[in-house]
């Protein structure tokens, strides 16, 4: 989500917890040393009163979103199936088998 977020420009710390409801400060933060340590996002500290952080996708960053949003249309078209697939081991107690 915070990659997505991203792909619109460069935001705030607070700017991206507003993007993302029911994201909780702390696993925010978490998530973007993630995925700063992974190159995919920048961290840009602006020298001023009150000090200013801002997250902007690398170059690396930006080449992902294409195959994320990929995946995530992939997953709409296929809820119907994937919810089934959901319930089908929620029937049989998480114990579902490969076909």
């Amino acid at each position: 989500m915070v990659i997505y977020v991203l792909s619109f420009g460069s935001m705030r710390t607070g700017q991206l917890q507003r993007s993302m409801p029911g994201i909780s400060k702390k696993m925010l933060t978490q998530t973007l040393r993630e995925l700063e340590s992974d190159g995919l996002l920048e961290r840009k500290v602006h020298q001023v009163v009150p000090p200013m952080v801002e997250y902007s996708l690398t170059e690396v960053g930006h080449r992902f979103v294409e195959p994320l949003m990929a995946l995530y249309e992939w997953a709409e078209d296929n809820a119907d199936l994937l919810d089934e697939i959901e319930t089908n081991r929620a029937a049989a107690g998480g114990n579902l088998e490969a076909s």
